[in-house]
């Protein structure tokens, strides 16, 4: 009876184990796939994130020394240089819209943020256009010689002297040099 309960319970611990054992993936939509079976084959081996401790991929199948269509070069079979080839399913399936999809979002950001930049862009032109204007004014208010007033820190209002008035003008001056382009 208990060499009974001992082999239960180590069938019972070993059939634990073999569940515990997942598939983890990215699937074509972006999200993440956990799965106790392999993932289909439109998945890319880059898109796998975890395998079963003991799973081993399959290899690449091997031509018969006689066939015509097997390479002669040693360098050129992938087995030779698996880090300079990259891996290529055996089933010749071809690449998912992933990549593609992938480049669309990327290049709609890019026009995005493009389109972000010239929209700053105009929103400066036109602060610059309207600074421009305000300040050919000002200037001319300036040079017709009419006493200009100004409130000072008390709230109280004067008639400009002749150092602030320079220095007004000069500022003046320095705005129509830089938004008047």
């Amino acid at each position: 009876m208990k060499i009974i309960q001992i082999s239960l319970v180590a069938v019972l611990t070993g059939l634990s184990f073999a569940a515990s054992a997942q598939w983890q993936w990215i699937d074509k939509d972006g999200r993440k796939v956990f799965s106790d079976r392999a993932p289909p084959t439109e998945i890319q081996d880059k898109n796998i994130l975890k395998r079963p401790g003991n799973y081993k991929p399959p290899a690449a199948p091997v031509a018969p020394a006689g066939d015509a269509s097997a390479p002669t070069d040693v360098a050129a079979t992938p087995a030779a240089s698996p880090a300079s080839a990259p891996v290529v399913p055996a089933s010749g399936a071809k690449p998912t819209g992933l990549d593609k999809e992938l480049e669309a979002k990327k290049k709609q950001a890019k026009d995005a943020e493009a389109a972000k930049r010239k929209a700053a862009e105009e929103q400066v032109a036109k602060a610059k256009v309207e600074n421009c204007a305000r300040a050919k004014i000002a200037k001319g208010t300036f040079d017709s010689g009419v006493r200009i007033g100004h409130t000072n820190a008390a709230g109280q209002r004067e008639v400009m002297d002749e150092p602030t008035r320079a220095e007004e003008l000069k500022r003046i001056q320095g705005m129509i040099a830089r938004d008047c382009k």
